[in-house]
């Protein structure tokens, strides 16, 4: 199941990667990207769902921002150009963080270090 959900983030990461490289020219579209990069990252489960999003987002707005052999190019050097990369960076963190679990205490029930059942700190 894991990996079917891994199948499905990355399409949908280049989707919203291409959308946001497209519309960044645009005040508006800039922040409708970024906003919508943010809102999936934080409704995408935590563990590796995330990480497909993230890399893919990613890897389409590093490609779309190369230049073309024409001359071309869809990221200009420009204030709204640099603040889209700089969300490469960004986003490839915030898919990232959560990968791990939790460390639980060595009896796993979740207390931690020096915290015994009772809630109260333990004396070692």
């Amino acid at each position: 199941m894991r990996y079917l959900w891994a199948a499905a983030c990355l399409p949908l990461g280049a989707a919203v990667g291409t959308c946001t490289v497209l519309l960044h020219d645009y005040w508006w579209g800039m922040v409708l990207g970024l906003a919508a990069t943010a809102a999936t990252l934080v409704a995408l489960p935590g563990g590796w769902g995330r990480v497909p999003f993230g890399a893919a987002w990613s890897v389409v707005v590093v490609v779309l921002s190369l230049s073309r052999p024409e001359g071309d190019f869809l990221v200009s050097a420009d204030v709204a150009g640099y603040l889209l990369l700089l969300g490469v960076p960004v986003v490839l963190v915030a898919g990232l963080v959560g990968v791990r679990g939790r460390a639980t205490g060595p009896d796993h029930s979740g207390a931690g270090p020096g915290v015994s059942d009772g809630g109260r700190p333990s004396v070692s």
